[in-house]
């Protein structure tokens, strides 16, 4: 039998590096960013998306010291379902131009930091293999100037702070004799705004747009487990808590930026099942059939394990109850629904004007976006091509949906059932997320 937290290795290197987190516009365009010999030669670089964005910020801002040689930073991004080591070369040109190789490798450890809770040990343990990894990457007589940086995202948010102190803890310690340049203070929970943010220089930085108009940036649109982060240039005034300000070059750029815990793909999926098995989910097929509770999000033939499910105290006793009436028959529309139902809860305490996402204030959407992380997976499992749209994404949705739960399993051997099923409720929650939510058009062009 696995052990509760046995670590699945995802291990890649310059060659496989398109495995990485690419961004996606949300017609499905991979990124491509300007190479370093040549201005006018794109190469397919998978842009990391996640957190590479402190140190590319921090290096930045060191843009007057002198040229010199490679070198080299590693940054440990501690994401809500797994733990992924960055390791990039840099080097400072004449005139003080970074230039960056994000090439040189990735590998993710399974469950995330915030797996083990009742084991901060374990933590320490995961990153130690992240740790030998980057010391493969890294020419030995460069550990001790190689800095290394590790934060954490939105499942360690959801944590305690004495928890998440254990098990930072537990991680620094694994660090600080790694060989590599550490301070305590590199190891962190970082805040839900720092996350957007970080994401949105290092998009702009590697599109050329970072030091120009603040109107021709990219917003970005996030879709991570735990939550979802939304990070733009806006125009309107901004409430003070949402606001941020980057200045660079000879612009000033105004941006709203925000991250919405507990709307992540993984915890928006777990907060559907709650609402199933309390009864406060009702389809229109329920209305037909007494008694019976219909999972819209599921294929139908699919059988509910919900001995298995992770719910929250109150809902363990209603859970006997439904577990026999629970029924799965997948249907996008009725899905959808579901999903904007989770989207606009507490939208009855906005004390803003509008409020696109539970009772949480975003301005109207400027300008082009690129839709990651989740976008991207779920776009890819899909076979969407590079000008999908979300009108694409429906009609795949509604196929997948539709299907029976055997034919599904067989045309996917390769997907454990575990994951193949959260693409029904992925593709609905996406589309109410990005149109019903946000307003995107079915057939955005931007």
């Amino acid at each position: 039998m696995r052990r509760p937290h046995a670590r699945n290795r995802v291990d890649s290197n310059t060659n496989d590096q398109q495995k990485m987190d690419p961004a996606i516009k949300f017609h499905t365009r991979t990124i491509s960013t300007r190479s370093t010999k040549s201005k006018h030669t794109k190469s397919k670089l998978a842009i990391v998306i996640t957190l590479i964005g402190l140190l590319s910020c921090y290096y930045l801002l060191k843009s007057k010291t002198k040229p010199f040689s490679k070198k080299y930073g590693i940054i440990i991004d501690g994401g809500s379902t797994g733990t992924r080591i960055h390791v990039f070369g840099y080097r400072i040109e004449s005139g003080g131009k970074v230039v960056f190789d994000f090439e040189e490798g990735v590998m993710k450890v399974n469950p995330g930091l915030s797996a083990y809770a009742e084991d901060p040990e374990g933590a320490g343990g995961s990153v130690e293999e992240l740790v030998e990894f980057g010391k493969r990457r890294v020419p030995r007589e460069l550990w001790g100037e190689t800095e290394v940086w590790l934060m954490a995202t939105a499942g360690m948010r959801l944590l305690d702070s004495e928890v998440q102190d254990r098990i930072l803890d537990a991680c620094r310690r694994v660090l600080r004799k790694s060989g590599f340049k550490f301070q305590d203070s590199w190891a962190s929970v970082i805040t839900g705004s720092d996350e957007g943010l970080y994401a949105w220089v290092i998009a702009n930085y590697a599109l050329g747009a970072l030091g120009g108009d603040p109107l021709e940036t990219t917003g970005i649109i996030e879709l991570g487990g735990a939550s979802a982060q939304v990070t733009f240039v806006s125009t309107e005034p901004v409430p003070p808590e949402f606001s941020r300000t980057i200045k660079f070059g000879n612009f000033t750029y105004n941006i709203y930026s925000h991250s919405f815990l507990h709307f992540g793909q993984n915890a928006a999926f777990e907060a559907l099942r709650e609402s199933l098995v309390s009864g406060n989910h009702h389809s229109a097929a329920e209305s037909l059939e007494k008694g019976i509770v219909m999972d819209p999000c599921t294929p139908k033939g699919y059988s509910h394990d919900v001995e298995s499910w992770k719910l929250s105290p109150g809902s363990l006793t209603e859970k006997n109850r439904f577990a026999s009436t629970l029924h799965s028959r997948g249907n996008f529309s009725e899905c959808r629904s579901a999903a904007l139902t989770l989207l606009h809860k507490g939208k009855e305490r906005c004390s803003y004007q509008d409020c696109h996402i539970g009772s949480t204030f975003i301005p109207k959407l400027q300008g082009k976006f690129l839709a990651t992380e989740n976008f991207f997976h779920t776009s890819k499992f899909f076979g969407l091509g590079q000008r999908a749209f979300l009108s694409n994404l429906i009609v795949a949705g509604e196929q997948f949906c539709g299907e029976d739960w055997s034919r599904l399993k067989k045309k996917h051997q390769s997907f454990k059932d575990e994951d193949l099923v959260h693409y029904c409720f992925s593709s609905a929650y996406i589309v109410a997320l990005l149109h019903d939510s946000l307003g995107i058009a079915l057939d955005d062009q931007r």
